[in-house]
């Protein structure tokens, strides 16, 4: 049985909080673009996004995220995230919709 879109995100959270980089990368496409919605790309490609991701975990080794409200609709997963930087004071809070395609994560755009 394949992975769904929720099982993806969920597995991609997971890694993030656990600051586990190659399980993180794992769940993302080779060509992965990263976005503010209607807005610019920030991130292009899964090198690209290794070195965005080493430098957080590395910069906010305590990083975490909660998970405040998700939602499924196809193939697009929409979280609603809550970031703690020191992971005790909330740092900023996320809208992130990902795009899921064959069972990796093709795209994320970021509503800030």
């Amino acid at each position: 049985m394949s992975a769904t879109p929720y099982d993806v995100v969920e597995e991609q959270l997971v890694a993030y909080n656990l600051q586990d980089l190659d399980r993180f990368m794992a769940t993302y496409a080779e060509d992965v673009v990263i976005a503010d919605l209607n807005g610019p790309v920030t991130t292009s490609g899964k090198a690209a996004l290794r070195a965005r991701y080493a430098d957080v975990f590395k910069t906010h080794p305590k990083n975490r995220v909660d998970l405040a409200h998700r939602s499924v609709f196809g193939n697009k997963v929409t979280d609603h995230e809550k970031v703690y930087r020191d992971g005790v004071t909330l740092a900023f809070e996320v809208m992130a919709i990902y795009t899921v395609e064959n069972g990796l994560i093709a795209r994320v755009d970021f509503v800030k």
